[in-house]
């Protein structure tokens, strides 16, 4: 099993700490993991993405220049990294940042409308573990036991308290994704 993943969108969206949880979750289960992040000086508002490798063999690279697996939280994201999802695999997204269509026919299109509800939640920091789990439902490359404790290690102790907010979110985020 590989899985190559891009995740892009806004800094502040949580890009990077999506990449970081799957990354440690794949350590966690035993697999050969890569984490390369990409973003700009302003980090918070500007673009951001992560480059995120799991497999059952050596990562060779952490550079790729196509993807199983494209995560897309915004309009500039999906413009540069629609056309480098491999035919076949797997494009996921938010509706609240895409403005302009998907013309891909050749990929699976899948819609998490995240940002709604994490207003429902009223916790828009659960934007992120609400597409989380999106990409759980549709690709579970890792178990939900190795991504609870992906997170607990990557969120600061101060912040354990939010764990079970999380974990709900993941788990709200795997009933909402929808083909498309």
């Amino acid at each position: 099993m590989k899985q190559e993943i891009i995740i892009a969108g806004f800094g502040g969206q949580g890009v990077l700490s999506m990449g970081k949880i799957l990354a440690y979750s794949g350590l966690m289960e035993g697999k050969e993991v890569s984490w390369m992040p990409s973003y700009g000086p302003e980090q918070r508002g500007g673009t951001a993405n992560v480059t995120v490798i799991l497999s059952d063999d050596p990562v060779s690279s952490p550079i790729l220049n196509t993807y199983d697996i494209a995560i897309i939280l915004n309009q500039p994201s999906l413009d540069k990294f629609e056309d480098k999802v491999k035919p076949g695999g797997i494009l996921i997204y938010d509706g609240y940042g895409i403005h302009g269509g998907i013309k891909r026919k050749d990929i699976d299109v899948y819609q998490v409308d995240a940002m709604d509800a994490a207003t429902e939640m009223k916790n828009e920091k659960a934007f992120n573990m609400l597409i989380l789990g999106g990409l759980l439902k549709v690709a579970p490359m890792v178990k939900l036991e190795s991504v609870l404790l992906g997170l607990k290690k990557s969120l600061p102790e101060r912040h354990h308290r939010l764990l079970p907010m999380n974990e709900a979110a993941i788990k709200r985020g795997m009933e909402i994704v929808q083909k498309r």
